[in-house]
């Protein structure tokens, strides 16, 4: 299954949404178009702010203003994902259409994942071994790191690419993720639970515990380094808030027993609220940024102080005068 299949999506992708109680139905275009708005403004203010201020990026900022990259590109794409629920999931658009907002949503799903998994452990070096890893912890390096996720989060997302199409169901076409066969159903939720569940949660625990271990034992640490690691633990607290639940369902969905107990439909529902919620952290993550981060608040204020029409007046009258200076001064002298 996909991070896109309706609640009652069976192994081969084929959906029916007829079961799906109709305050969900109701509820989720709302709730996704009010997360596309808030996060697609958020998320633009962010890399506005890290990508036009004088001073260059930390590393630290470099994971973060590619964690905005993806949220950002990950909920301009759901508005399209909100038309389809309206129409009933029935598919409005054309065929490449379904396989790249799948495919965008997907992937850039899978990218914040692992920004947040290189945000952890260049926190975790920051404070623990701050000296002997310098090195490591250079701008160059961090954006070989974006780039190698980047290149990763396509490749686990390939099977969009290849398995969604749109099927015909009924008086609807469905844009569905089939795979053809039961065993590659398992292959593939093994796969996916593997590099984007169990790996990344156990890296970004172990980094967390050392945070803070490495916080306690370092009262007198760089306030500067104080500061990032506390927008990060923020940042990495409310993913796992917003994602830890969908995942923990998901893992249960793919027991099999469930389908003896007969509430796939239930467990289902549940996957369904629960990835919604997981896109929330779009949303989340900028506003973090705002509340937790002083560093990004000064780097704001100056951005946006440099920008402001009394600024620029003040700089363009400041600059007549030091070049009326000049002239007198000139002028003088060949007296």
């Amino acid at each position: 299954m996909s991070l896109l299949q309706t609640s009652n999506a069976t192994p081969n992708g084929e959906q029916n949404s007829t079961d799906e109680p109709e305050w969900l139905k109701a509820a989720i275009p709302v709730y996704i178009l009010l997360i596309a708005i808030f996060g697609i403004v958020l998320n633009v203010f962010i890399l506005t702010v890290f990508c036009f201020h004088k001073k260059a990026c930390t590393v630290a900022e470099i994971y973060l203003s590619n964690l905005a990259a993806a949220d950002l590109f990950l909920v301009a794409c759901l508005p399209f994902w909100a038309a389809y629920v309206i129409k009933d999931y029935d598919w409005p658009f054309n065929g490449p259409m379904c396989k790249l907002v799948s495919l965008s949503i997907t992937m850039n799903t899978f990218c914040s994942i692992y920004f947040l998994v290189l945000i952890s452990i260049d926190r975790s070096v920051a404070l623990v071994h701050p000296l002997s890893c310098t090195g490591m912890r250079r701008p160059k390096f961090a954006k070989l790191g974006c780039l190698l996720v980047w290149v990763f989060g396509l490749l686990l997302s390939i099977p969009m690419l290849i398995y969604r199409k749109l099927v015909d169901y009924g008086n609807n076409t469905l844009c569905a993720f089939e795979l053809p066969t039961c065993t590659a159903y398992l292959l593939h939720e093994g796969i996916i639970s593997l590099f984007i569940f169990i790996i990344p949660i156990f890296i970004i625990s172990f980094c967390t515990y050392k945070i803070i271990r490495g916080l306690n034992a370092r009262l007198n640490s760089q306030k500067t380094e104080q500061k990032a690691t506390t927008l990060v633990l923020a940042v990495l607290i409310a993913f796992l808030i917003c994602w830890l639940p969908f995942h923990l369902v998901r893992t249960v969905e793919f027991v099999e027993v469930l389908k003896q107990l007969d509430v796939q439909t239930a467990v289902g529902t549940y996957r369904m609220i629960f990835l919604y919620l997981g896109f929330f952290n779009s949303v989340l993550n900028p506003v973090l940024y705002v509340i937790v981060g002083k560093n990004f608040r000064e780097k704001a204020k100056e951005l946006f102080g440099q920008w402001s029409p009394v600024t620029l007046s003040v700089d363009y009258t400041s600059s007549e005068v030091l070049r009326s200076m000049n002239t007198q001064d000139v002028s003088n002298s060949s007296t």
